[in-house]
């Protein structure tokens, strides 16, 4: 029985109470129902017949207010041609001239979003992938939050190591080098293949990179943040930093957020990069992921509004001064 069929039988139910208790008060407050209700219902029926009184379909309210149609097609596309980005990174860019101009709230892109079924990350790519996503763990609350104070670029660059893994036809294992200006955002990284752990020589010629792209910007590099994984500790990467006129500082085990910019901006390339790359790829290549993170590092840097502390929707390579080199 469907709620329209036990609606039905109330609204019976309620004429024939008024009939066996001669009493339409009476019959209106032992159901709980106004007069005028059921003075309504009484005369369609004499009207029309008991039919009338079994609820009709109704069409969907327009709500005034509500998304176009024209707009939504636009977010629903962006979104699968990106799926890595979140609802607040589609309303970011989609507010670009180059995106047209559109000025959709993130809230208004994640109720898009769900309403087509692909409001998470795991959706989107899986529907690009071509498989059933399981559902996302639930996250815990988030703690308070903890900010860094920078006053200019190259005041701090955070380093770090992130283990893409082994691919077929490379002998070792893919290790992303990644290193970010907090000031700015600015992210630096490299692919490179190692035995097993990595390699404090490829730590080396990043920072030293680092210092060179920073000194042709007019900044010099002064403090390097690290974990105190081996390639970091290694008296190697130490003299090279010492060598580079900088300090090196190691946070505290157990304490990843310390060093929250890098962390960030890998989990940032994870989903925007390398977990689009992997759905597309059947058989991904060390050449080809490369080629890959060159592409997404020139966007990031260098077409990307940022919405972090410290550029608050600027384009990294705009707050480094950077916007005309190395392009």
């Amino acid at each position: 029985m469907t709620n329209d069929d036990v609606l039905y039988a109330y609204r019976l139910r309620v004429l024939a109470s008024a009939r066996e208790l001669g009493s339409v008060a009476a019959a209106c407050r032992v159901h709980g129902i106004h007069r005028s209700t059921f003075y309504r219902w009484r005369r369609q029926a004499e009207r029309y017949g008991l039919e009338i009184l079994r609820p009709r379909e109704r069409r969907r309210p327009q709500m005034p207010n509500a998304t176009p149609v024209l707009i939504e097609e636009r977010i629903v596309a962006f979104a699968l041609g990106h799926p890595g980005y979140g609802p607040a990174r589609i309303s970011s860019e989609l507010r670009r001239e180059k995106w047209g101009g559109l000025v959709v709230s993130p809230n208004g892109v994640y109720r898009v979003l769900k309403r087509h079924g692909i409001g998470t990350r795991a959706l989107r790519l899986s529907l690009l992938a071509g498989y059933a996503a399981p559902p996302e763990p639930r996250r815990p609350d988030p703690e308070p939050e903890r900010h860094i104070a920078v006053d200019h670029p190259g005041e701090l660059v955070q380093m770090d190591c992130f283990c893409i893994g082994r691919l077929a036809g490379t002998k070792g294992v893919v290790w992303q080098y990644t290193a970010i200006d907090a000031a700015s955002s600015f992210t630096w990284a490299e692919l490179h293949v190692t035995p097993r752990n990595p390699d404090a020589r490829h730590a080396s010629a990043l920072a030293r990179r680092v210092a060179r792209e920073l000194r042709d910007t007019g900044w010099e590099l002064e403090r390097i943040s690290t974990d105190s994984g081996s390639e970091f500790r290694s008296a190697a990467f130490t003299a090279e930093i010492s060598r580079l006129g900088a300090l090196h500082t190691r946070i505290s085990p157990g304490r990843p957020q310390s060093n929250g910019f890098v962390e960030r901006v890998q989990r940032t390339i994870l989903e925007e990069c390398w977990k689009p790359a992997f759905a597309r790829y059947l058989v991904p290549r060390y050449m080809g992921l490369r080629r890959e993170l060159e592409r997404y590092l020139e966007l990031y840097n260098f077409d990307r509004t940022h919405n972090g502390r410290h550029t608050r929707g600027r384009i990294p390579a705009e707050v480094l001064g950077a916007a005309k080199m190395w392009r």
